[in-house]
C-alpha cells in the first residue's frame, strides 16, 4: 500500500519548510522512494518555478518534473471557486496525487501557506484535500507573536477542523518557540490533545529567519556590484549609514546589512574595513541606494580588495528601501545548502524520528471519499478495457454519454439503433463524436440477428417459445444487447433509461442466469456521500426477501464492497438495534444476521441495527458499544425494496449524494439496469461499474 501523509499549518510564517526538509530526510532513510506534491502553489513568473518545489526537488534529488509536482496556482483555483467549480480542482488534485502515488512508495503532500488572496478559506480547502486524497495530516503551528493560550488554541482549532472531517491527525508541530518555554508548550499541548497524538517543539532558530543576500537582491531587483559568491551571507541585523562615520561604526552588529546612499563612500569603505578588523562584527553586505554608485576610484579601490562582501545596487531612497527590507520574509531556496543544513539538523535535534516515522508507515487509511472512489473506478476500468452494449440508442442522454465515454477513452461501446437516426442526433446535439470508435447495430440488419434467435430458441423451446417467436424477440433491443453479451460479443449492458427493470432484467433471467452461488440477483447502490462512500442494498429489486435471501443480498453486497476498494462493515438494518426488539420483521434481520456469521464468519456484520446507530459514532458508541460495526459501517442492508428505495432517494435528495447504481449482483454475465430518470453522469457511472465487473469474471 502507498502511504502518503499531508502538511498543514495554523496561519502563515509557520514555519513549515523545516518540516517539510526534516521529513524528507528522514523518509528518505527509511523509504525507498519518496515523492513530493503541492496541490496548491502561489503564483511564479513564465519561465520560472515555485522556490519550494525546485527547493526541494533538487536538494533530495527527486525524479520529478515540476510541472508534475503540482496542480494548480493559487489565481486559478480562486477563479475556479468563484464559479462554483471546486470540484474540477479536487479532480485535478486527485490525479496528478495519484500519479505520484503509482510510482513512490511514499509521497509527501504539502498543503497551503496562508499567503496572498484567499487566505480565508485555506483551512476547509486543506481539509478537503487532504480527506480526498484519504491521507494523515501533521499539524504546524508557529508561536511568534502569540501567548501560550494563542497558540495552543490555534493548535487545537486546526486539529478539530481535521478531526470532524474524520482526517486522522499524526502529529502536531509548535514551531518557532522560544527556546526556554519548549517544555512548557510541549506539556500544555499533551494536556490538550489526545494521547495518540505525537507532540513535537521546535525553538526559533534566528538563522533559519533572517533572509539572505540573494533574498534582498530578488526582492528589491538589484544590481550585484561585487560579491557575487557570496550572495547565501545571512543578514541578522541592518541598519542605515547616514550619519558620520565614526558613529556609525559603534552601530554594527555581526552579520548587518549596511544601508547607504551610493555617494557615501566613507561609509562604504569603513564597514568594508572594519568587516576585516578583528574587533569589530562581521557584514553581510551592503546597499547603495538612490541609483547612485560610487566614483570610478572607489570601485576600483574595492575591486581590489582581497575580501569583499556583496555590493549591491537599488532603485529608491534610503526611507523606502529600508522600509521594504523589514518587510522580507526569509525563505529557502535551492542553493542555500547551510539553511536546508541547519533546518535538517534542528529538525533531528528536537523531533522524535522514531516514533514519528513508525506512525507514518504503519498508518493505514480508512474508507474512501466519493471523489477518490469515482477516480479509481474510472483508473480500473481503463486497466482491461471491455466492451459494453448500450441498446437504448434512440435516448439523447445515451447518445451524449457515449460522447463522454469515448473522450474519457475508458470502454469500447456498441449502441443498438438506426445509424442515420444516432448521426443526426449527434449533428443536432453538437457532439463530437466518432464514428469510427463505436458499434452502431441495427438488429435486424446485424449478421448476428438469425445465430441470435436459433440460440434464443434453442435456449427457450421446452418454454414453448417457436423460432417466430425468438426471431421477434431478437428484433428488440433489450433482448438483443443481453444476446450479445451472452454470446461473448460484449462483455456487458446497461439498460434501462427509457425502459423499465423488469423489460431491462428478464432477459438475463431467462438466459444468462445466475451464478451458481446465487439463487437470487439483487442490487446495490454506491451512496457518494459528503465524505465517504456507503453502499445500500437492495434498493431496486427484491420487494419482500426471506431471511435467506436477505443473507444472501448482505454477502453479495460486501463481495462488491471489496471489488470497488470499500472495507465491508456489514449493517442489517431494522427498526431496533440489539436484542430488545421484537416482532416478525426485526426477526427476520436476525436470522439473516446469524445465516452470514455461520457462512461467512470473515465478514464483519451487526445486526438487527437502527440507522442512526449504523453510520453515527456517537449513537453507535451509545447503543453498541463493543461492535465493529456500529458508527462505522460502509454496506447498509435494507430489510425489503420500500425501506431500501426510499431511503437512498431520501438520502440523495436530502444530502446531495451522488448515487451510482443501480448494479446489479448475481448475474452471471454484467447486466445493469438504469431508472427513466437517470442523467448522463448515471449513465455513465453506470457503465464504468459495468466494466469493473465485467473485469472480475
Amino acid at each position: 500500500m502507498s502511504k502518503a501523509i499531508y502538511i498543514a499549518t495554523s496561519d502563515q510564517n509557520s514555519g513549515k519548510s523545516i518540516i517539510t526538509l526534516g521529513l524528507m530526510s528522514i523518509l528518505i532513510g527509511k523509504t525507498a522512494k519518496v515523492g513530493y506534491f503541492r496541490p496548491i502553489i502561489e503564483d511564479f513568473v513564465d519561465g520560472e518555478q515555485d522556490n519550494h518545489i525546485e527547493t526541494v526537488l533538487s536538494h533530495f534529488n527527486l525524479d520529478i518534473k515540476f510541472d508534475d509536482a503540482y496542480a494548480i496556482t493559487k489565481s486559478k483555483l480562486i477563479k475556479k471557486k468563484n464559479k462554483g467549480k471546486i470540484g474540477e480542482v479536487l479532480d485535478l488534485i486527485i490525479e496528478k496525487y495519484k500519479k505520484l502515488e503509482e510510482r513512490f512508495d511514499f509521497v509527501l503532500v504539502e498543503g497551503t501557506s496562508f499567503t496572498g488572496e484567499g487566505t480565508s478559506i485555506e483551512l476547509d480547502l486543506n481539509v478537503l484535500i487532504a480527506k480526498n486524497l484519504g491521507i494523515p495530516t501533521i499539524i504546524i503551528g508557529s508561536g511568534v507573536g502569540k501567548t501560550l493560550e494563542e497558540l495552543l488554541d490555534s493548535l487545537y482549532l486546526v486539529y478539530d477542523s481535521f478531526k470532524v472531517k474524520e482526517v486522522e491527525v499524526l502529529s502536531v508541530f509548535a514551531n518557532k518557540v522560544q527556546p526556554e518555554n519548549i517544555e512548557l508548550v510541549t506539556k500544555s499541548l499533551q494536556k490538550t490533545l489526545p494521547s495518540n497524538v505525537l507532540i513535537n517543539t521546535i525553538p526559533l532558530i534566528s538563522s533559519l529567519n533572517n533572509p539572505t543576500m540573494q533574498e534582498i537582491v530578488n526582492e528589491l531587483d538589484a544590481k550585484v556590484l561585487f560579491g557575487e559568491n557570496y550572495l547565501n551571507n545571512e543578514i541578522g541585523h541592518f541598519s542605515v549609514g547616514a550619519m558620520q562615520l565614526h558613529n556609525y561604526l559603534v552601530h554594527l552588529h555581526d552579520n548587518a546589512l549596511v544601508i547607504t546612499p551610493g555617494d557615501r563612500s566613507d561609509i562604504i569603505l569603513g564597514a568594508l574595513q572594519a568587516n576585516e578588523s578583528a574587533n569589530y562584527p562581521t557584514i553581510s553586505g551592503i546597499i547603495l541606494t538612490g541609483n547612485i554608485l560610487p566614483e570610478e576610484s572607489i570601485l576600483k579601490l574595492i575591486e581590489g580588495l582581497s575580501a569583499i562582501v556583496p555590493i549591491i545596487a537599488v532603485d529608491g531612497g534610503t526611507y523606502h528601501i529600508t522600509n521594504k527590507i523589514g518587510a522580507i520574509r526569509s525563505e529557502i531556496y535551492a542553493n542555500n545548502t547551510h539553511k536546508i543544513e541547519t533546518s535538517i539538523t534542528t529538525f533531528e535535534k528536537y523531533v522524535d524520528n522514531d516514533a514519528l516515522s513508525e506512525r507514518l508507515i504503519t498508518f493505514v487509511p480508512e474508507g474512501m471519499t466519493p471523489k477518490m472512489f469515482q477516480y479509481n473506478m474510472v483508473k480500473r476500468a481503463k486497466q482491461h478495457r471491455k466492451h459494453i452494449v448500450l441498446p437504448e440508442g434512440n435516448d439523447d442522454r445515451i447518445i451524449i454519454a457515449a460522447s463522454r465515454l469515448l473522450d474519457m477513452d475508458v470502454v469500447d461501446i456498441s449502441i443498438i439503433g438506426d445509424k442515420k437516426q444516432i448521426e443526426n442526433k449527434v449533428t443536432e446535439l453538437g457532439l463530437t463524436f466518432d464514428f469510427s470508435k463505436v458499434k452502431i447495430i441495427n438488429p435486424i440488419e446485424s449478421e448476428f440477428y438469425e445465430e441470435y434467435a436459433n440460440t434464443y430458441y434453442e435456449l427457450r423451446k421446452a418454454k414453448n417459445v417457436s423460432i417466430t417467436m425468438a426471431r421477434d424477440l431478437m428484433e428488440d433491443v433489450s433482448y438483443f444487447g443481453t444476446m450479445m453479451v451472452y454470446k461473448g460479443h460484449a462483455d456487458g449492458m446497461v439498460s434501462g433509461a427509457a425502459h423499465t427493470t423488469q423489460h431491462t432484467i428478464l432477459p438475463a433471467l431467462q438466459f444468462i442466469k445466475t451464478k451458481p452461488n446465487s439463487s437470487v440477483v439483487s442490487s446495490v447502490f454506491f451512496m457518494c456521500l459528503e465524505d465517504r462512500v456507503s453502499v445500500f442494498g437492495d434498493c431496486a429489486i427484491n420487494p419482500n426477501p426471506t431471511a435467506e435471501q436477505l443473507a444472501e443480498i448482505a454477502i453479495s453486497s460486501a463481495d462488491s464492497s471489496s471489488a470497488f476498494g470499500i472495507e465491508p462493515k456489514i449493517a442489517m438494518l431494522s427498526y431496533s438495534s440489539g436484542s430488545s426488539g421484537k416482532g416478525d420483521e426485526v426477526e427476520k434481520v436476525r436470522t439473516a444476521t446469524e445465516i452470514v456469521k455461520q457462512k461467512r464468519p470473515d465478514l464483519k456484520i451487526e445486526g438487527p441495527i437502527q440507522y442512526d446507530a449504523a453510520v453515527d459514532r456517537a449513537v453507535g458508541k451509545s447503543k453498541m458499544p463493543d461492535s465493529e460495526v456500529a458508527g462505522q459501517a460502509s454496506v447498509l442492508i435494507f430489510p425489503d425494496l420500500n425501506t431500501g428505495n426510499n431511503t437512498y432517494k431520501a438520502v440523495q435528495r436530502e444530502t446531495g449524494a451522488l448515487a451510482i447504481g443501480p448494479m446489479l449482483q448475481g448475474l452471471n454475465k454484467p447486466v445493469n439496469d438504469l431508472s427513466r430518470g437517470c442523467t448522463v453522469d448515471d449513465i455513465i457511472n453506470t457503465v464504468v461499474i459495468t466494466a469493473i465487473q465485467a473485469q472480475g469474471l
